[in-house]
């Protein structure tokens, strides 16, 4: 488990680290509680914070506080304050900015190595509870909700640096595969598809057999070629069925950011072209096209 610890004395943490490395730990110790926040928000790997009171140039419950916001954004991350003068408000003060546990200090190797075992087991319950909470059941991609919550991440970061598309897909003659061999084949190749889609980018299913997928810093020409690979891979597939091999296609739309745009916009109009491919023979990739018929790309 990576540990980050904050401690103005370079000698308390070379004894807190001392406790804890030999029981596997990767320990990343700081005198500077500011340094240490950067440090956590670019390593969301970290899953506990070992943080004194007495520390600069936050204090220690202003880094408490900070490293909760962080949390909501970046996973589980289990805050533990330590202080020399143990009292009931120093205390509470640190359970109400956002600590979850509070040790005095220095602690014992007994204490300390107990309080990050319960540690350990509860973020990796709460990464399961995440887990639970954004993926499918079926297929392990993102569901809805959690998908579009990746994807505005997603345009926020990409769409300044070379732009950002989504592709929208959907299997043809889904209907027909359920009724004739039966849903538990039909979920075998949503599976399938969710399976082959899921390192093209952020990807997720909208419902049914509907899925999509973002491409952070992709133009329009690049999601197209990318669309038109996954195209040819679907039709690839084999899913066995009652009555033998089963072969696959899809539809695609592609849409690209233009200025001003939502995520909802963009997915919106690759829902259109999506609409389109179906309505114009199936088994194509289509981008989105403007009012004058001319394909819209950021």
């Amino acid at each position: 488990m990576q540990i980050v610890i904050v401690d103005s004395s370079r000698v308390v943490l070379q004894i807190i680290a001392s406790l804890i490395e030999p029981r596997g730990h990767d320990v990343h110790a700081f005198t500077d509680s500011a340094q240490a926040l950067d440090f956590l928000a670019a390593t969301p790997a970290v899953r506990v914070l070992i943080t004194s009171l007495e520390v600069r140039p936050l204090c220690g419950l202003e880094l408490c506080w900070s490293a909760r916001l962080l949390a909501e954004g970046r996973g589980p991350l289990h805050v533990i304050t330590m202080s020399s003068a143990r009292n009931v408000r120093s205390l509470a003060e640190a359970l109400d900015s956002g600590a979850d546990d509070f040790i005095e200090k220095p602690p014992s190797a007994e204490e300390l190595n107990a309080r990050l075992r319960a540690a350990e087991r509860l973020t990796t319950m709460q990464e399961e509870l995440i887990r639970l909470a954004e993926t499918d059941p079926l297929t392990g991609s993102y569901n809805r909700r959690a998908f579009f919550n990746r994807a505005r991440k997603a345009a926020e970061q990409s769409r300044r640096s070379g732009g950002v598309s989504a592709i929208l897909l959907d299997i043809d003659h889904f209907k027909r595969i359920n009724d004739e061999h039966g849903h538990d084949v039909g979920d075998v190749a949503i599976k399938a598809v969710a399976d082959l889609i899921s390192g093209a980018g952020i990807a997720g299913r909208l419902g049914g057999e509907e899925f999509a997928v973002i491409l952070p810093g992709c133009g329009l020409s690049l999601a197209l070629a990318r669309a038109e690979s996954l195209r040819v891979g679907v039709q690839a597939l084999h899913i066995p069925g009652s009555k033998g091999p089963i072969r696959l296609t899809c539809s695609f739309g592609v849409s690209s950011w233009v200025d001003g745009d939502s995520v909802e916009a963009l997915i919106k109009r690759a829902d259109v072209a999506l609409y389109a491919a179906k309505s114009g023979g199936r088994n194509q990739v289509l981008p989105y096209q403007g009012h004058d018929g001319v394909a819209v790309a950021s």
